[in-house]
């Protein structure tokens, strides 16, 4: 009885242990990665200076601040569950344990790469910014070609059929409008 009692502690231990080293890697990646791709280098472009909205369209501006908003949370929460649920980080060097297909990855497949551009986006639109855009632009399509290359064949690898059946079902860029709730396969 003890014996169980000691082996629990201690596989509780390395489990706390493992999450606190999650966390802590997926915020210096935080900082390091979307930090610079989505605060630093559009800030090189526009230094937060607001110049007149594109096109003299001032709702353009409204539609950027929306997609800061929109974006920054997202980005965080879907960071959060790689580091509590996954185990892991979003760096492809310490990669999560478990498959995360919880909150917004019920929605769409990557939502922080989706929420990066859509921070980038936003700043390009809220200072008027048509290089900051363009630069958006740059950032999606390394994405894609990063996801298309590298990230899901590493995933399929490594999930099997558990990601090729939130593959099957979730969208790589564009939300579903109802969450997937799974086939009772993929574990959440």
């Amino acid at each position: 009885m003890l014996r169980r009692v000691v082996l629990a502690s201690a596989k509780a231990h390395r489990l706390a242990m493992r999450r606190v080293a999650a966390i802590a890697g997926s915020a210096v990646f935080l900082v390091l990665a979307p930090g610079t791709l989505a605060v630093y280098v559009p800030w090189t472009f526009t230094r937060w200076h607001v110049a007149p909205p594109l096109l003299g369209f001032l709702p353009f501006r409204v539609i950027g601040a929306g997609l800061i908003a929109l974006g920054l949370p997202v980005l965080l929460d879907s960071f959060a569950r790689f580091a509590i649920q996954g185990l892991g980080t979003p760096a492809p060097i310490a990669p999560p344990q478990h498959l995360v297909v919880t909150g917004l990855y019920r929605y769409v497949r990557n939502p922080m790469y989706v929420a990066v551009v859509s921070l980038i986006f936003g700043q390009g639109l809220l200072f008027g910014s048509v290089g900051v855009l363009e630069y958006g632009m740059v950032v999606w399509l390394a994405f894609h070609i990063f996801v298309l290359v590298y990230e899901e064949p590493t995933l399929r690898a490594k999930f099997g059929d558990e990601y090729k059946e939130f593959c099957a079902n979730v969208r790589r860029w564009l939300p579903r409008v109802k969450p997937w709730r799974g086939t009772g396969n993929v574990t959440k």
